[in-house]
């Protein structure tokens, strides 16, 4: 299993992904989600990589249980620091990603230096639970994808993982080669 790692996306390809699927979740600077983190890179069934949104957590997560398409993340203290919301995955390329500086820095501001540990917390998380999120992933592509008639419900919450990967590729085949 790869280190998992965190992420921004390109914007202009998430604005691309989000005009074929209402479901994928806004980078958009107007909403003040343009530092939204991803998880990534997690291979999946169709041996491609996804990134899963990373979400701060909110009231309504504290009553909300793991599922197969969302996962509480909790500190070693037993709070909840985030969520990660496994039915808005979507595929990534390396030409869509950028990893996230987590690194601390002498001239970050407090505010920085509390964004970068939260990260830093988040990912040590995931990367203890690597193996739960690939599985998890895996298991809600296999069902979304090839039998989405076993849970009609679970694949209203999805993105279009199929409609999404073409986009994907849409993009590989018209972007020249970095």
């Amino acid at each position: 299993m790869r280190r998992l790692n965190l992420y921004t996306l390109d914007m202009k390809y998430v604005r691309d992904l989000a005009k074929v699927d209402d479901k994928v979740m806004s980078v958009s600077p107007q909403l003040g989600k343009q530092r939204r983190p991803f998880v990534g890179v997690v291979l999946v069934c169709s041996e491609r990589d996804y990134c899963i949104p990373l979400s701060s957590p909110k009231p309504k997560h504290e009553r909300m249980r793991n599922s197969l398409d969302f996962s509480r993340i909790i500190d070693k203290s037993g709070k909840l620091i985030g969520a990660l919301n496994f039915n808005n995955m979507i595929p990534v390329s390396r030409s869509v990603i950028k990893p996230i500086d987590m690194a601390v820095r002498p001239n970050d501001t407090p505010g920085e230096r509390h964004y970068k540990g939260l990260l830093n917390d988040q990912l040590d998380w995931c990367n203890s639970n690597a193996d739960t999120i690939s599985r998890k992933a895996n298991r809600l592509y296999e069902l979304v994808t090839n039998h989405p008639e076993r849970s009609r419900q679970l694949v209203r919450r999805c993105c279009d993982f199929k409609r999404l990967e073409s986009v994907l590729d849409k993009r590989a085949n018209t972007c020249p080669i970095q």
